[in-house]
């Protein structure tokens, strides 16, 4: 199959998906879209979002209709690397051998990830980078494809450990989960009280969503889109001469080489599911928030003149 016809099966499969996917959740079109591209874009992704917005099911149903193996863990104070990785026991012939920690799945749900310690953090944190996991010395290949869809509770902060830069910046999207519309609450309601079964059917397998991976970075990208993301990532930071008054006021870091390459991966997708086989500068601009907002620091200025971090991002586009 040709990259063209490979394009258009992609469009169609993604429409087939999305209808699964909007059996069990009603309405959150950004949010699954956002989902879907930072997983076709091969990367990770932040849900963020108060409790009882059906994060842990959207992630589990994208993986039923995916058709991939599915994880979730909790993250708690007192969980321990070997607890995700897994570890090596001693068996009957007394020689060592590694049993396999739930990071050995296709999809990780990591719930709540910032209530965890930094030691397990950064476990984490290589599985995410490295596609692997090291225990005792040796190096375990995780499963492809591998993603990592994490939750946070912005409310509550307290007995938490805030997710390091290093570890923020792995994550493609940061994705702001909000409360449905009242109609929506009321579809929700209805379809959640009843005694009923829906069967997510599933759309794709692990073999056709790694040749999508692979058809969104054979993209072609032109110079001036090029030229966009990277411009746009040098405005958020200070004293460069692309900087504006909205960085040097308001922004105490700006983000790294990192968001650049997610913003043309990201446009990269969703032109192909806008039927565009090239994106262009409005591709960049529907993907840059949440490529940005956790990648930008806002200083005590922003902070006391009510400058949202997507307020900011807006000034900047």
């Amino acid at each position: 199959m040709g990259d063209v016809e490979l394009a258009e099966k992609f469009i169609e499969d993604y429409h087939l998906l999305k209808n699964e996917i909007h059996k069990v959740i009603v309405g959150q079109e950004e949010v699954v879209d956002q989902v879907l591209i930072s997983i076709f874009s091969r990367s990770h992704a932040l849900l963020i979002g108060v409790p009882g917005l059906a994060k842990t099911l959207l992630v589990n149903t994208i993986a039923q209709s995916l058709g991939l193996d599915f994880n979730r863990i909790q993250f708690t104070p007192d969980l321990m690397p070997s607890d995700i990785i897994g570890s090596e026991i001693l068996d009957e012939s007394k020689t060592f051998k590694f049993i396999k920690g739930p990071l050995f799945s296709n999809i990780i749900l990591a719930d709540e990830i910032n209530r965890t310690p930094p030691k397990t953090q950064a476990a984490l944190l290589e599985a995410m980078q490295e596609k692997s996991v090291t225990a005792a010395g040796i190096t375990h290949k995780l499963p492809n494809p591998f993603f990592v869809l994490a939750t946070q509770n912005p409310i509550e902060q307290e007995g938490t450990y805030p997710l390091p830069e290093a570890q923020l910046d792995r994550f493609m999207f940061n994705i702001w989960v909000d409360y449905p519309s009242y109609i929506e609450e009321l579809a929700i309601v209805r379809a959640t009280t009843e005694d009923k079964h829906i069967t997510v059917n599933q759309v794709l397998d692990a073999r056709q969503i790694i040749a999508y991976q692979n058809l969104v970075r054979k993209i072609p990208v032109s110079e001036n889109v090029l030229e966009y993301a990277v411009q746009l990532v040098s405005k958020t930071r200070k004293d460069n001469k692309y900087s504006t008054s909205i960085s040097n006021d308001y922004i105490s870091w700006g983000a790294g080489p990192r968001a650049s390459q997610f913003l043309v991966i990201g446009a990269k997708c969703h032109a192909l599911l806008k039927g565009k086989l090239s994106p262009d500068v409005e591709d960049v601009k529907a993907v840059a928030k949440p490529i940005l907002r956790h990648r930008l620091v806002r200083n005590y200025r922003a902070e006391a003149e009510g400058y949202t971090m997507d307020k900011i991002i807006e000034s900047l586009l």
